[in-house]
């Protein structure tokens, strides 16, 4: 299959080629043998890369489904229904050039996803703020925003102190960590004067799509997620979702995919231990321990697995290198309730809101708006199917509790769902998201190590492109198969991403004398 390698697939004229090096098309001779350990997004991505260039892969993932923090897996309903169930929805971002480069390889007009209309953000007690209408390209994207918000209006503009404002002027990537990362996103915009609503609606949103706190968030983080999705880039905030859940829109296509370029598949496959031998490694697998030798390994974990793996093998790396990854923290506990209601939710409604100031409630979701799967659910059974989602829980707070407030704040905003029956639920927990708290970004691992056949990929690695989420998860992925093809003389992955740096001259100017 031809590789695409510019064509950038998005609307916006400045977004960024990043070539790979220069080298052959494939591997010469015999193919190197790579182990990619975890196989979500960026496990994926790497494979993708070093697959179609003739590195024989074997993907090892340990639980029985691909997609890492994106999976799905099969569930029986009270009522005798199959569905699907996964952590939740997750919005593709027209930015996210390099995940949907991934996605093309099997959908090449992603005709798997399907746009949401709107991005609404509801706060309590007050208006609702949406996207839709507000322009795409900067600065009209700001200054659409301002004009037709009801809770950030022009007089509120004006109380913004411009000087302390000016970071989000020119972000780039590591400058931005240079001037922000010592800084909490809270700390940020009450030095910006942001109102005190739109902080909620605009930002608190941003910084809990981290599953974070905004009071232990990197404002550095806050100010690249405001730079990719607003003012650095002309997509837009609208997004995509899967037409259908995870695994049979995404997963498994991309899956035959990589089999049908040699990759050997390997879920239910726990690495207990990864060793340096030689030029290469063994990597051993199971309860029993088995041992297979390797000229390259990417470890594509989450922060947790990657920590818990380095730890078993005491080998790797250097004192520095493995005090780094033993510092990699997660986020606070999320939640995930899905219910499956015996009416409908009211039509008005829109498939996605965002919220703030409902209790522990973060967003809510009317999963048979989009997903085919719950569509015909609820078409056949007169419901609706719901999603909530609590982010930076309490480790301390009661779990039935907080699964108890989040229905009683659905009701709250969608009354007519307090007469649905429940006619099942499953509720979600897990704790397994990067942390970027305060000061953290020159304590992230990078790509590379000190060993030049292993190397990181995954949401938690450092990069110096303005990548975040999802999207940084892709393109560490093929960063990393891009690291190991160059040794070998071959040509990577070509890369694409907003403009790493303000997008206005002046701007840009008056952002250096800040």
């Amino acid at each position: 299959m031809a590789i695409q390698q510019r064509r950038r697939r998005g609307r916006d004229r400045r977004a960024v080629h990043h070539p790979a090096p220069p080298g052959l098309a494939r591997v010469p001779g015999t193919a190197p043998r790579v182990a990619v350990i975890g196989a979500g997004i960026a496990g994926l991505a790497a494979a993708t890369g070093l697959a179609e260039r003739g590195v024989a892969v074997d993907l090892l993932e340990q639980q029985d489904a691909l997609g890492g923090r994106l999976a799905g897996w099969s569930t029986t309903l009270a009522d005798g229904s199959n569905v699907t169930m996964s952590r939740g929805f997750h919005a593709f971002f027209r930015q996210y050039y390099n995940l949907r480069g991934l996605l093309r390889r099997v959908d090449p007009g992603l005709d798997a996803l399907t746009g949401l209309p709107d991005y609404p953000l509801q706060r309590a007690g007050g208006a609702t703020d949406s996207f839709r209408h507000v322009p795409r390209t900067p600065p009209w994207s700001a200054l659409g925003f301002a004009a037709l918000s009801p809770t950030f209006g022009w007089r509120d503009l004006l109380r913004i102190d411009a000087r302390a404002a000016l970071p989000l002027m020119d972000v780039g990537t590591p400058q931005i960590y240079r001037k922000l990362d010592h800084v909490s996103a809270v700390e940020f915009l009450r030095s910006v004067r942001f109102p005190e609503a739109s902080q909620h609606l605009a930002f608190e949103v941003f910084s809990r799509s981290f599953f974070a706190d905004p009071a232990q968030l990197s404002a550095a983080e806050l100010a690249l997620m405001f730079h990719i999705y607003f003012l650095g880039s002309s997509e837009g905030l609208l997004f995509d979702v899967p037409a259908e859940p995870f695994p049979q829109a995404l997963w498994e296509p991309l899956a035959e995919y990589l089999r049908g370029h040699g990759v050997r598949v390997r879920t239910g496959t726990r690495v207990t231990g990864v060793r340096p031998r030689g030029e290469g490694f063994a990597v051993a697998c199971g309860a029993d321990g088995e041992q297979n030798r390797y000229d390259g390994v990417v470890l594509a974990l989450d922060s947790g697995g990657l920590r818990s793996l380095v730890g078993d093998s005491p080998a790797l790396g250097d004192a520095l290198w493995r005090r780094r990854i033993e510092g990699l923290r997660q986020a606070p506990p999320f939640l995930v309730s899905r219910l499956w209601l015996d009416r409908p939710v009211a039509p008005h409604r829109p498939g996605f809101l965002g919220t703030s100031g409902y209790g522990p409630l973060d967003n809510v979701s009317v999963l048979e708006r989009w997903e085919g799967e719950a569509a015909r659910w609820a078409a056949e059974h007169g419901g609706s199917v719901v999603e909530l989602h609590a982010y930076a829980v309490d480790p301390a707070a009661d779990r039935t509790e907080v699964q108890r407030r989040a229905l009683t704040e659905l009701h709250r905003i969608y009354p007519e769902t307090t007469a649905a029956r429940v006619v099942d639920q499953r509720h979600v927990w897990r704790a397994d998201c990067p942390m970027f708290p305060v000061g953290g970004y020159l304590e992230r691992p990078t790509v590379g190590t000190d060993h030049p056949q292993l190397v990181l990929a995954g949401d938690c690695v450092r990069s110096d492109l303005p990548v975040a989420l999802m999207e940084r998860a892709a393109t560490t992925g093929f960063l990393a198969s891009n690291a190991l093809l160059a040794q070998w003389g071959v040509r990577g992955q070509d890369l694409w991403t907003v403009p790493n740096g303000g997008r206005s001259r002046a701007l840009r100017a008056l952002a250096r004398l800040g």
